[in-house]
Protein backbone atom coordinates (compact mmCIF):
# COMPACT_ATOMS: atom_id res chain seq x y z
CA UNK A 1 0.00 0.00 0.00
CA UNK A 2 1.12 3.60 -0.32
CA UNK A 3 -0.30 6.95 0.27
CA UNK A 4 -0.28 10.23 -2.28
CA UNK A 5 -1.22 13.27 -1.82
CA UNK A 6 -5.23 13.54 -1.18
CA UNK A 7 -5.72 9.87 -1.31
CA UNK A 8 -5.89 6.88 1.55
CA UNK A 9 -3.70 4.31 1.35
CA UNK A 10 -3.98 2.43 -2.12
CA UNK A 11 -2.46 -0.61 -3.91
CA UNK A 12 0.45 0.20 -5.60
CA UNK A 13 1.28 -0.49 -9.33
CA UNK A 14 3.68 2.33 -10.77
CA UNK A 15 4.48 5.61 -8.90
CA UNK A 16 5.63 7.52 -12.24
CA UNK A 17 3.12 7.89 -13.98
CA UNK A 18 0.86 7.28 -10.62
CA UNK A 19 -1.31 3.47 -11.11
CA UNK A 20 -3.23 3.25 -7.74
CA UNK A 21 -5.39 0.71 -7.36
CA UNK A 22 -8.69 0.48 -4.99
CA UNK A 23 -8.96 -2.16 -2.72
CA UNK A 24 -12.06 -4.26 -2.46
CA UNK A 25 -13.43 -3.05 0.33
CA UNK A 26 -14.12 0.53 -1.13
CA UNK A 27 -16.54 -0.85 -3.13
CA UNK A 28 -19.01 -2.11 -0.10
CA UNK A 29 -20.85 1.43 -0.55
CA UNK A 30 -22.70 2.85 -2.94
CA UNK A 31 -20.27 5.50 -3.99
CA UNK A 32 -16.17 5.25 -4.25
CA UNK A 33 -14.84 7.84 -1.63
CA UNK A 34 -12.69 10.24 -3.67
CA UNK A 35 -9.09 9.69 -1.57
CA UNK A 36 -9.89 5.88 -2.46
CA UNK A 37 -10.75 5.93 -6.01
CA UNK A 38 -8.70 4.57 -8.72
CA UNK A 39 -5.81 6.31 -10.35
CA UNK A 40 -4.27 5.11 -14.12
CA UNK A 41 -2.03 8.14 -16.16
CA UNK A 42 -0.14 7.36 -19.48
CA UNK A 43 2.47 9.29 -19.32
CA UNK A 44 4.91 10.88 -16.12
CA UNK A 45 4.60 14.51 -17.17
CA UNK A 46 1.07 14.93 -14.85
CA UNK A 47 -0.22 18.28 -13.91
CA UNK A 48 0.36 18.93 -9.89
CA UNK A 49 -0.83 22.90 -9.48
CA UNK A 50 -3.44 24.18 -11.68
CA UNK A 51 -4.11 28.10 -11.30
CA UNK A 52 -7.91 28.38 -11.75
CA UNK A 53 -8.09 32.05 -12.24
CA UNK A 54 -6.35 31.47 -16.24
CA UNK A 55 -7.14 28.18 -16.74
CA UNK A 56 -9.41 27.72 -19.45
CA UNK A 57 -11.12 24.94 -21.53
CA UNK A 58 -10.80 25.65 -25.10
CA UNK A 59 -13.31 24.13 -27.78
CA UNK A 60 -12.63 24.65 -31.03
CA UNK A 61 -11.63 23.17 -34.58
CA UNK A 62 -14.40 23.04 -37.67
CA UNK A 63 -16.99 25.38 -35.59
CA UNK A 64 -18.52 28.68 -36.28
CA UNK A 65 -17.61 30.39 -32.76
CA UNK A 66 -14.49 28.69 -31.01
CA UNK A 67 -14.83 29.23 -27.32
CA UNK A 68 -12.22 30.12 -23.96
CA UNK A 69 -14.14 29.14 -21.39
CA UNK A 70 -12.95 29.56 -17.63
CA UNK A 71 -14.67 27.51 -14.74
CA UNK A 72 -17.11 30.28 -13.58
CA UNK A 73 -18.14 30.09 -17.33
CA UNK A 74 -19.09 27.03 -17.04
CA UNK A 75 -20.90 26.98 -14.08
CA UNK A 76 -22.52 30.49 -14.79
CA UNK A 77 -23.53 29.42 -18.80
CA UNK A 78 -24.25 25.89 -19.24
CA UNK A 79 -26.77 23.75 -17.14
CA UNK A 80 -25.44 21.82 -14.75
CA UNK A 81 -26.07 17.97 -14.69
CA UNK A 82 -25.27 14.78 -12.78
CA UNK A 83 -24.94 11.27 -13.18
CA UNK A 84 -23.27 8.27 -11.51
CA UNK A 85 -21.51 6.39 -13.34
CA UNK A 86 -18.23 4.20 -13.23
CA UNK A 87 -15.06 4.55 -14.34
CA UNK A 88 -13.20 1.52 -15.11
CA UNK A 89 -10.18 1.19 -16.79
CA UNK A 90 -9.34 -0.93 -20.51
CA UNK A 91 -7.41 -3.37 -17.72
CA UNK A 92 -9.08 -4.03 -14.98
CA UNK A 93 -8.46 -7.32 -13.88
CA UNK A 94 -5.92 -8.02 -16.82
CA UNK A 95 -3.84 -9.79 -13.65
CA UNK A 96 -6.22 -12.70 -14.17
CA UNK A 97 -6.40 -12.99 -17.53
CA UNK A 98 -4.66 -16.87 -18.60
CA UNK A 99 -2.10 -16.80 -20.27
CA UNK A 100 -0.77 -14.01 -18.64
CA UNK A 101 -0.63 -10.67 -21.01
CA UNK A 102 1.96 -7.86 -20.59
CA UNK A 103 0.83 -4.73 -19.30
CA UNK A 104 -0.44 -3.00 -15.63
CA UNK A 105 -1.33 -6.45 -13.73
CA UNK A 106 -4.44 -4.53 -12.16
CA UNK A 107 -6.56 -7.56 -9.84
CA UNK A 108 -10.72 -6.02 -9.50
CA UNK A 109 -10.11 -2.35 -8.41
CA UNK A 110 -8.98 -0.52 -11.08
CA UNK A 111 -12.31 0.93 -11.20
CA UNK A 112 -14.55 3.22 -8.84
CA UNK A 113 -18.15 4.66 -8.83
CA UNK A 114 -18.92 8.38 -8.45
CA UNK A 115 -21.36 10.97 -9.06
CA UNK A 116 -20.01 13.45 -11.06
CA UNK A 117 -21.55 17.02 -11.67
CA UNK A 118 -20.28 19.59 -15.12
CA UNK A 119 -22.23 20.35 -17.85
CA UNK A 120 -22.93 18.01 -21.11
CA UNK A 121 -20.39 18.15 -23.62
CA UNK A 122 -23.25 18.99 -26.32
CA UNK A 123 -24.14 21.90 -25.07
CA UNK A 124 -20.74 23.23 -25.40
CA UNK A 125 -20.56 21.83 -28.73
CA UNK A 126 -24.04 23.77 -29.62
CA UNK A 127 -22.98 27.29 -28.27
CA UNK A 128 -19.30 26.45 -30.17
CA UNK A 129 -21.73 25.77 -33.75
CA UNK A 130 -20.93 22.54 -35.14
CA UNK A 131 -20.39 23.20 -38.98
CA UNK A 132 -21.73 20.71 -41.19
CA UNK A 133 -19.57 18.01 -42.28
CA UNK A 134 -18.02 17.14 -38.87
CA UNK A 135 -17.04 13.86 -37.95
CA UNK A 136 -15.04 13.51 -35.02
CA UNK A 137 -14.46 15.33 -31.56
CA UNK A 138 -10.89 14.76 -30.02
CA UNK A 139 -10.27 15.68 -26.38
CA UNK A 140 -6.85 16.43 -25.00
CA UNK A 141 -5.62 16.94 -21.50
CA UNK A 142 -2.58 19.26 -19.90
CA UNK A 143 -0.74 15.81 -19.09
CA UNK A 144 2.38 16.03 -21.49
CA UNK A 145 4.87 13.09 -22.28
CA UNK A 146 8.07 13.38 -21.08
CA UNK A 147 9.72 12.93 -24.60
CA UNK A 148 8.89 13.55 -28.12
CA UNK A 149 9.10 10.25 -29.04
CA UNK A 150 5.99 9.56 -26.85
CA UNK A 151 2.22 10.50 -28.39
CA UNK A 152 0.12 12.76 -26.08
CA UNK A 153 -2.48 10.93 -24.51
CA UNK A 154 -5.24 12.24 -27.15
CA UNK A 155 -8.87 10.62 -27.70
CA UNK A 156 -11.98 10.90 -29.81
CA UNK A 157 -15.79 10.24 -30.10
CA UNK A 158 -17.54 9.87 -33.22
CA UNK A 159 -19.63 13.32 -33.21
CA UNK A 160 -22.26 11.95 -33.35
CA UNK A 161 -21.68 10.04 -29.31
CA UNK A 162 -20.10 13.15 -28.28
CA UNK A 163 -23.60 14.39 -28.69
CA UNK A 164 -25.50 12.26 -26.70
CA UNK A 165 -26.86 13.57 -23.97
CA UNK A 166 -24.80 11.32 -21.21
CA UNK A 167 -21.56 12.79 -22.13
CA UNK A 168 -20.19 15.40 -20.51
CA UNK A 169 -17.27 17.48 -19.06
CA UNK A 170 -17.56 17.10 -15.12
CA UNK A 171 -15.71 19.58 -12.54
CA UNK A 172 -16.99 17.72 -9.46
CA UNK A 173 -16.90 14.48 -7.84
CA UNK A 174 -19.21 13.21 -5.59
CA UNK A 175 -19.72 16.50 -4.50
CA UNK A 176 -16.38 17.68 -4.45
CA UNK A 177 -13.63 19.40 -6.84
CA UNK A 178 -12.27 16.04 -8.54
CA UNK A 179 -9.02 15.64 -6.75
CA UNK A 180 -5.86 16.08 -8.57
CA UNK A 181 -4.89 13.09 -9.26
CA UNK A 182 -8.47 12.15 -10.79
CA UNK A 183 -8.65 15.14 -12.87
CA UNK A 184 -8.75 18.72 -11.46
CA UNK A 185 -10.15 20.49 -12.71
CA UNK A 186 -12.11 18.85 -15.27
CA UNK A 187 -12.66 15.20 -16.89
CA UNK A 188 -14.72 13.97 -19.44
CA UNK A 189 -17.07 11.52 -18.71
CA UNK A 190 -18.24 8.72 -20.81
CA UNK A 191 -20.66 6.60 -19.24
CA UNK A 192 -20.70 3.20 -20.19
CA UNK A 193 -17.58 3.15 -21.96
CA UNK A 194 -14.08 2.24 -20.79
CA UNK A 195 -12.20 5.31 -18.77
CA UNK A 196 -9.41 5.48 -21.30
CA UNK A 197 -12.26 7.87 -23.28
CA UNK A 198 -12.66 9.39 -19.79
CA UNK A 199 -9.40 12.85 -20.44
CA UNK A 200 -8.33 13.72 -17.20
CA UNK A 201 -7.20 17.89 -16.91
CA UNK A 202 -9.18 17.95 -20.25
CA UNK A 203 -7.69 21.23 -21.82
CA UNK A 204 -8.87 20.98 -25.45
CA UNK A 205 -12.31 19.72 -27.23
CA UNK A 206 -11.45 20.21 -31.25
CA UNK A 207 -14.82 19.42 -33.56
CA UNK A 208 -12.69 17.50 -36.46
CA UNK A 209 -13.97 17.01 -40.24
CA UNK A 210 -11.99 14.10 -40.70
CA UNK A 211 -11.39 11.22 -38.88
CA UNK A 212 -8.78 11.76 -35.57
CA UNK A 213 -6.18 9.20 -36.44
CA UNK A 214 -3.97 9.71 -33.29
CA UNK A 215 -1.80 6.95 -32.02
CA UNK A 216 -4.38 6.32 -29.10
CA UNK A 217 -7.04 5.25 -31.39
CA UNK A 218 -5.46 4.12 -34.06
CA UNK A 219 -3.03 1.85 -32.44
CA UNK A 220 -3.38 1.72 -28.61
CA UNK A 221 -6.62 0.60 -27.09
CA UNK A 222 -7.87 -1.63 -30.08
CA UNK A 223 -9.82 -4.81 -29.55
CA UNK A 224 -10.66 -7.90 -31.46
CA UNK A 225 -14.12 -6.78 -33.90
CA UNK A 226 -16.61 -8.94 -32.06
CA UNK A 227 -19.33 -8.40 -28.99
CA UNK A 228 -16.87 -9.68 -26.36
CA UNK A 229 -13.19 -8.33 -27.50
CA UNK A 230 -12.37 -12.38 -27.78
CA UNK A 231 -9.27 -13.83 -29.31
CA UNK A 232 -7.36 -17.02 -29.03
CA UNK A 233 -3.68 -16.74 -28.31
CA UNK A 234 -2.54 -18.73 -31.33
CA UNK A 235 -4.99 -17.25 -33.56
CA UNK A 236 -5.25 -13.73 -33.10
CA UNK A 237 -7.60 -11.19 -34.26
CA UNK A 238 -6.68 -9.34 -37.78
CA UNK A 239 -9.58 -7.47 -37.23
CA UNK A 240 -9.85 -4.92 -34.63
CA UNK A 241 -11.41 -1.41 -33.54
CA UNK A 242 -11.19 0.94 -30.82
CA UNK A 243 -12.52 -0.17 -27.54
CA UNK A 244 -15.89 1.15 -26.52
CA UNK A 245 -18.47 0.29 -24.44
CA UNK A 246 -18.32 -1.92 -21.26
CA UNK A 247 -18.92 -5.67 -20.90
CA UNK A 248 -21.12 -7.20 -18.13
CA UNK A 249 -19.02 -7.46 -15.26
CA UNK A 250 -19.61 -9.49 -11.71
CA UNK A 251 -17.66 -9.16 -8.83
CA UNK A 252 -17.01 -10.34 -4.76
CA UNK A 253 -16.08 -7.29 -2.55
CA UNK A 254 -16.71 -9.71 0.68
CA UNK A 255 -15.25 -12.39 1.50
CA UNK A 256 -11.85 -11.79 0.47
CA UNK A 257 -9.30 -14.17 -1.30
CA UNK A 258 -8.68 -16.30 1.02
CA UNK A 259 -10.78 -15.12 3.90
CA UNK A 260 -11.48 -17.50 6.79
CA UNK A 261 -15.45 -17.86 7.43
CA UNK A 262 -17.16 -20.16 10.01
CA UNK A 263 -18.57 -22.83 9.72
CA UNK A 264 -22.39 -23.57 9.68
CA UNK A 265 -22.91 -19.78 10.49
CA UNK A 266 -24.51 -17.53 8.43
CA UNK A 267 -22.19 -15.40 6.33
CA UNK A 268 -23.63 -12.25 4.09
CA UNK A 269 -21.55 -12.82 0.41
CA UNK A 270 -21.47 -9.01 -1.22
CA UNK A 271 -20.18 -7.92 -4.58
CA UNK A 272 -21.23 -5.67 -7.24
CA UNK A 273 -22.32 -5.83 -11.02
CA UNK A 274 -22.35 -3.48 -13.91
CA UNK A 275 -22.71 -3.37 -17.94
CA UNK A 276 -23.18 -0.75 -20.52
CA UNK A 277 -26.24 0.98 -19.02
CA UNK A 278 -29.22 -1.70 -20.13
CA UNK A 279 -29.33 -2.23 -16.50
CA UNK A 280 -28.39 -5.66 -14.10
CA UNK A 281 -31.44 -7.89 -14.41
CA UNK A 282 -29.97 -10.87 -12.01
CA UNK A 283 -26.82 -12.04 -10.28
CA UNK A 284 -26.64 -15.71 -9.51
CA UNK A 285 -24.39 -17.30 -7.05
CA UNK A 286 -23.70 -21.80 -7.88
CA UNK A 287 -25.16 -23.84 -4.54
CA UNK A 288 -23.39 -27.02 -6.22
CA UNK A 289 -20.27 -25.91 -7.74
CA UNK A 290 -22.53 -24.53 -10.96
CA UNK A 291 -24.59 -27.24 -11.64
CA UNK A 292 -27.77 -25.09 -9.74
CA UNK A 293 -27.58 -21.19 -9.48
CA UNK A 294 -29.66 -19.23 -6.74
CA UNK A 295 -30.42 -15.41 -7.42
CA UNK A 296 -28.66 -13.11 -4.94
CA UNK A 297 -30.68 -9.94 -3.65
CA UNK A 298 -29.63 -6.58 -5.74
CA UNK A 299 -29.74 -3.65 -4.10
CA UNK A 300 -31.98 -1.08 -5.63
CA UNK A 301 -30.57 0.26 -8.53
CA UNK A 302 -28.99 4.06 -8.24
CA UNK A 303 -28.94 4.53 -12.05
CA UNK A 304 -28.14 2.64 -15.18
CA UNK A 305 -24.26 3.43 -15.44
CA UNK A 306 -23.88 2.76 -11.60
CA UNK A 307 -23.01 -0.44 -9.66
CA UNK A 308 -25.59 -3.13 -8.91
CA UNK A 309 -24.91 -4.03 -5.08
CA UNK A 310 -25.72 -7.67 -4.36
CA UNK A 311 -25.99 -9.94 -1.70
CA UNK A 312 -26.34 -13.45 -0.98
CA UNK A 313 -26.64 -15.39 2.40
CA UNK A 314 -24.43 -17.93 2.95
CA UNK A 315 -23.84 -20.94 5.29
CA UNK A 316 -20.82 -23.02 4.20
CA UNK A 317 -21.33 -27.02 5.18
CA UNK A 318 -17.78 -28.17 4.56
CA UNK A 319 -14.75 -26.76 5.91
CA UNK A 320 -11.48 -26.37 4.18
CA UNK A 321 -11.32 -24.40 0.69
CA UNK A 322 -14.44 -23.70 -0.97
CA UNK A 323 -14.27 -21.89 -4.20
CA UNK A 324 -17.52 -19.59 -5.08
CA UNK A 325 -18.49 -17.89 -8.21
CA UNK A 326 -20.72 -15.19 -9.25
CA UNK A 327 -22.35 -14.41 -13.15
CA UNK A 328 -24.61 -11.25 -13.92
CA UNK A 329 -26.99 -11.02 -16.40
CA UNK A 330 -28.55 -7.72 -18.29
CA UNK A 331 -31.73 -6.58 -19.34
CA UNK A 332 -30.12 -7.03 -22.93
CA UNK A 333 -29.84 -10.65 -22.20
CA UNK A 334 -26.17 -10.20 -22.04
CA UNK A 335 -24.18 -12.65 -19.52
CA UNK A 336 -21.04 -13.83 -18.84
CA UNK A 337 -18.56 -16.56 -20.30
CA UNK A 338 -16.57 -19.24 -18.57
CA UNK A 339 -13.45 -17.85 -20.56
CA UNK A 340 -12.38 -14.94 -22.11
CA UNK A 341 -9.02 -13.42 -23.30
CA UNK A 342 -7.23 -11.28 -25.58
CA UNK A 343 -3.76 -10.36 -26.10
CA UNK A 344 -4.23 -6.66 -24.10
CA UNK A 345 -6.05 -7.79 -21.13
CA UNK A 346 -8.82 -5.65 -21.96
CA UNK A 347 -12.84 -5.64 -20.75
CA UNK A 348 -12.11 -8.58 -18.80
CA UNK A 349 -16.19 -10.44 -17.81
CA UNK A 350 -15.40 -13.92 -16.80
CA UNK A 351 -17.83 -15.48 -14.49
CA UNK A 352 -15.58 -14.77 -11.18
CA UNK A 353 -14.38 -16.79 -8.90
CA UNK A 354 -13.13 -16.62 -5.48
CA UNK A 355 -11.95 -19.19 -2.94
CA UNK A 356 -12.46 -18.33 1.27
CA UNK A 357 -11.10 -21.13 4.10
CA UNK A 358 -13.89 -22.13 6.37
CA UNK A 359 -12.95 -22.48 9.52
Amino acid sequence: MVRFAEKRELILLTDRPPQLETPLRYFRQDLTPNEAFFVRWHVAGIPTHIDTRVFRLQVDGHVQRPLSLSLDDLRRRFEPVSVIAIAQCSGNGRSLFEPRVQGGQWRQGAMGNALWTGVRLRDLLEAAGIRAGAVDVSFDGLDEPPLASIPDVVKSLAVDRARESDVMVAYEMNGEPLPMLNGFPLRLVVPGWYATYWIKALSRVTVLDRAFEGFWMAKAYRIPNNPEGAEIPDHLAADTIPINRFTVRSIFVRPEPEEPVALGRPYEVEGVALDYGAGIRQVEVPLDNGVHWADARLDPELGKYSFRRWRYRWSPLARGPNRLMVRATNNDGVGQPIHHWNRSGFMRCVIENVQVNVV
